[in-house]
Formats: C-alpha cells, sequence, structure tokens
C-alpha cells in the first residue's frame, strides 16, 4: 500500500472522527484548537438543528396543503402575522447569543447563566401580551391581512391557536441560543429534532383525525406544533436544571437584575428592530402577491417554505460563525473569529449553490409533492426557479450578518435590512409585479435582488473590521 493511500485513510479518518463528534454534540472552547475543527464542531449540530426546523417548515405545508388552496393561505397569512412573534425571539436570542458567547469566552459561566435566565424572563412577558392580541382578534388580523372570508373561516383556529400559545417558540428560541452561544450546539440540535418530529408525527393525526385522534383540519398542524414544541421547551428546562451542559440556572440565578435586562434589551432592540425590518418585509410581500388571488398566495407560500427548506440548515452554518465571534473576541482573539467567518461563508457557498442548482433544475417535481393545483403550482414553480437563482449571495449574506451579530453590533445588520428590504425591495416588488407586468415573478425577483444586494453590502463593511471594537 502506497504512502499516498495511506495518507488519504488518515484524512478519511480524521474527517469521520470530527463528524462523529459534532453529531454528538460535543461540547467545545470556540475560543481554542484548529479554527476550522471548531467551526465544524459547532456547525454540524447546527445545520442539523436547523435541519430538522427545515423539515417542519415542509411537512407542515404537505399536509396542509392536503386541504386546498384555502388552508395553504390561511398558513401563509398566519405565518405573515408570526413575523412579530419571530421578531421578538430572534432578536432577543442575536442578544442572549452575544453576551453568552462573551461571557463564556471570559471565563464567567455565573455571568452567562444570569443573563440566560434574563432573557427567559424577558420573553415570557412578552409572551403573554402578544397571546393576548392572537386570541382575541385572530380573525380580525387575517382580515387586515388581505384573506378573504373563506380563508377566514378555514383558518381562523389555525391563527389563535398559533398565536395564542406563542410562549413556545419564544422560550424554544431564547434557551436554544443560550445553549449555542455557550458551545453546547449538540443540545440546542436534540431539543429541536424533539420537538419538531412529535410535531411531524402528530400534524397528520390531528388535520386528518386518524385514529382517536379528532380531525381538527388546517388547526391541527398549530395544535401538534404547540405541543410538539411545547415538549422541547420542557426538556430544555429539565436541561438547564441538570446542568447537563456547560450552562447550568439553580435558584441563585432566579432573580431579577434590572441593570443586566436593560443591556440585554438595549442590545436586543436593535436585533428586534433588524429582524422586524426583515420578517416584516414579507408582511408587504404578501400583500403584494395577494392582489392576484389566492392561487397566487398558496404558490408563493409553497415556494417560500421550500426555499426555507435549504435556508434554515444554512442557518446553521451563520449561527456557529456568530458564536465564533462571540466566544474569540472575549477571549481577545479578533483575528481567529474573522478566520471563522471566512471559513464559515465559503462552507455555506458550497451548501447553499449546490442545492439551489438542484432546485432550479427539480422545481416542477420538487413542487408537484405538495400537490398544488395547476395554477397554484405554476407560480410555486417560477418562485422557486427565481429565488434559487440567488443562493451564491445569500450564503455570504446569512454569515457576515450573523457574524455583526455575535460580536454584538447589531446595529450594522439592522441598517442594512431596512436599506435592502423596506428601501430596495419592496418598492421594486411592486414595480416589477403591476407597472412591469410581471406579476408574483417581480416580487420572486424582487426578494432575490434584493438579498444579493445585502451580501455585497455586507462583505464591503466586514472587511473594514469595526465590529471588533464592539462592548457587550
Amino acid at each position: 500500500m502506497t504512502s499516498g493511500v495511506l495518507a488519504r485513510r488518515r484524512r478519511g479518518g480524521r474527517a469521520l472522527g470530527l463528524l462523529r463528534d459534532a453529531v454528538r454534540g460535543r461540547s467545545i472552547d470556540a475560543a481554542e484548537g484548529p479554527v476550522r475543527r471548531a467551526v465544524i464542531l459547532l456547525a454540524v449540530p447546527m445545520v442539523l438543528e436547523m435541519a430538522m426546523e427545515s423539515v417542519f417548515a415542509v411537512v407542515d405545508i404537505f399536509f396542509v396543503s392536503r386541504l386546498g388552496a384555502e388552508a395553504v393561505a390561511a398558513v401563509g397569512f398566519t405565518e405573515s402575522l408570526l413575523a412579530i412573534i419571530y421578531t421578538v425571539a430572534v432578536g432577543l436570542s442575536i442578544g442572549v447569543t452575544a453576551m453568552v458567547a462573551r461571557r463564556i469566552g471570559e471565563g464567567d459561566r455565573e455571568a452567562a447563566a444570569h443573563t440566560a435566565f434574563q432573557a427567559l424572563a424577558l420573553g415570557f412577558a412578552i409572551s403573554l401580551v402578544l397571546a393576548f392580541v392572537g386570541v382575541l382578534y385572530a380573525e380580525r388580523l387575517l382580515g387586515l391581512m388581505g384573506a378573504g372570508d373563506d380563508v377566514i373561516a378555514i383558518g381562523a383556529g389555525y391563527t389563535r391557536v398559533t398565536l395564542g400559545a406563542n410562549v413556545v417558540v419564544l422560550l424554544l428560541f431564547l434557551m436554544n441560543a443560550a445553549f449555542r452561544g455557550a458551545g453546547d450546539a449538540g443540545i440546542a440540535m436534540r431539543v429541536l429534532w424533539l420537538a419538531n418530529g412529535l410535531n411531524i408525527v402528530l400534524n397528520p393525526l390531528l388535520i386528518f383525525g386518524i385514529g382517536p385522534f379528532p380531525e381538527l383540519g388546517v388547526t391541527g398542524a398549530a395544535v401538534g406544533t404547540v405541543i410538539g414544541r411545547g415538549t422541547g421547551v420542557i426538556a430544555q428546562l429539565l436541561i438547564l436544571a441538570g446542568g447537563a451542559g456547560v450552562l447550568r440556572l439553580a435558584a441563585r440565578h432566579a432573580r431579577l437584575a434590572p441593570a443586566l435586562m436593560l443591556r440585554l434589551l438595549r442590545l436586543s432592540g436593535s436585533g428586534m428592530l433588524q429582524v422586524f425590518i426583515s420578517t416584516a418585509s414579507w408582511i408587504g410581500m404578501i400583500r403584494i402577491v395577494a392582489m392576484f388571488g389566492s392561487d397566487a398566495i398558496a404558490g408563493y407560500t409553497i415556494a417560500i417554505r421550500v426555499v426555507l427548506f435549504a435556508l434554515l440548515p444554512a442557518w446553521g452554518l451563520a449561527n456557529a460563525a456568530a458564536t465564533m465571534v462571540g466566544q474569540g473576541l472575549g477571549a481577545g482573539r479578533a483575528d481567529r473569529a474573522e478566520e471563522a467567518v471566512w471559513i464559515a461563508a465559503r462552507l455555506n457557498l458550497a451548501f447553499l449553490g449546490s442545492v439551489g442548482v438542484v432546485f432550479m433544475v427539480a422545481a416542477p417535481w420538487i413542487v408537484g409533492i405538495f400537490a398544488a393545483d395547476g395554477a397554484a403550482a405554476g407560480y410555486a414553480v417560477h418562485g422557486l426557479r427565481i429565488l434559487s437563482a440567488g443562493f451564491f449571495f445569500y450564503a455570504f449574506g446569512m454569515v457576515l450578518t450573523q457574524s455583526f451579530n455575535g460580536a454584538g453590533d447589531t446595529r450594522t445588520p439592522m441598517l442594512l435590512n431596512l436599506l435592502c428590504f423596506w428601501c430596495w425591495e419592496i418598492p421594486l416588488a411592486w414595480f416589477l409585479a403591476h407597472r412591469v407586468g410581471m406579476g408574483p415573478d417581480g416580487a420572486f425577483l424582487a426578494v432575490t435582488i434584493a438579498f444579493s444586494t445585502l451580501a455585497v453590502v455586507s462583505a464591503a463593511l466586514f472587511r473594514r473590521g469595526k465590529w471588533k471594537l464592539q462592548m457587550v
């Protein structure tokens, strides 16, 4: 056997060992050891975590699509309303990951655990207000979004349950953000697999009334989600209380610290506004598409869900970069943090670029899985191909914007989102859809152009290096 063959086998063995450690979710110190190894050990469980979330997104719409275009449209409208909840959840998560990662990088686990408790208290309080509004005004909210009477009749129950039980979304996001910031990406992965695995099993049972389960229609999808994610939250609390990972919440941490809470709010405030600008832009987009009828909305919803199937795993790499940046800066290793970002961006490019090519070629077959009718399927195929063309740009944009967040610089991504989505994407979508006469295809093209713009500008700003001076 030649030395070249032996060397390849040794490299293959090391790669398999690294992959095994990553899948097992081994806790790591992101500020020590080879940078590429640290990125992979963080990224693999984060990618697998987001992969389960992406499976959940398409499974939901797979079963709901069997109920007709109105049911799919109801899910689409509710997802747009959920933008507010996801804004709070992801915005607070940005602050939690940045602060926990920085404290872990500094070697202060007590401060990291105390920060995590303040975030949970904030999330719980906010969820109560959002639940009150969602339960009381579900029909009115759908109407404001542009839903017709048929969609409201079918989807009001789904909207009421989804918004009323938003606390499970908030707490699930916040605790997983704390785990990721601490380098415990494997715990976050396993919790999300549990939550979404239960949801996938319960969805068809509750939607169609299989066996002893009641037939709840589209509302069953919401009930399954709440049960699955609620179970995940219980598991997270047990892990934090038991100290199975780097973070451990004890009774001494269960006290409100107004100064720390205000500090977290200031950091997360820009993060929330950043996410709100981005996600609320989908409300503007869905209003533009809604002018073309329920079939256009159904096609739009299917295309977006399929795109999320690819983008959510890619966010795993972006989250790994954010953790590396936070812990690297906490340990005084800005050079290590920057190297990790470019490694994660190149890995993301390889992943998303490959998926984009597959989506463009196989769009009709992929859309056909969801059993959409002819008109809705046509809109979805066109939309999927247009959106996939921008995947090469999305890969870098996702990693770079999350890296700013990991450094605690939430203001830069906020301004970038405002510029690219509200000042550029929405006006462009309206112009292409209505003035140019492209219809829903114009809205899809505007999304691709806006995300590509975000990637180019983010890269230019990241190279300037001001994020290295950010204090958290």
